[in-house]
Parts: structure tokens; sequence; C-alpha cells
């Protein structure tokens, strides 16, 4: 395992803690929906750009087995 391989690894375990925060904290909010809607639709739009991000590192990591 590279340098480089190591760091992506790093940032998608941090990618991964960070989408599971928010998984908590829309539940949360999801518990009470008329408080903050606008909040909730931020924060689910945050867990889907991590979301993408993570995909896109685990894709980087993973080598193509068709080449």
């Amino acid at each position: 395992m590279t340098e480089s391989d190591l760091s992506f690894n790093e940032r998608l375990l941090t990618l991964q803690q960070r989408h599971r925060e928010l998984d908590v904290e829309i539940a949360e909010l999801e518990r009470f929906p008329y408080q903050d809607q606008l909040l909730l639709r931020r924060l689910k739009k945050e867990k889907l750009r991590l979301k993408d991000s993570i995909q896109r590192l685990r894709t980087l990591l993973i080598p193509d087995l068709d080449a």
C-alpha cells in the first residue's frame, strides 16, 4: 500500500464518519419535522455529496479488473 493509498483510505474513513454523523443529525431533526426544514434539507444534500465522494474514492482505491 502506497502513501497515496493511505491518504485515500484516511480520507475515505473521514468521509464515512461524517456520513454516519449526518445520519444521526438527520434522524434527530426528523423526530421534530416542523422545527428546521431548511437545515434538514441542507444536511440531506451534504449527505448525498458525501456519498458521491465516498463512491469516487472507493473507485480510485479498487483497481479496474477489466483492464
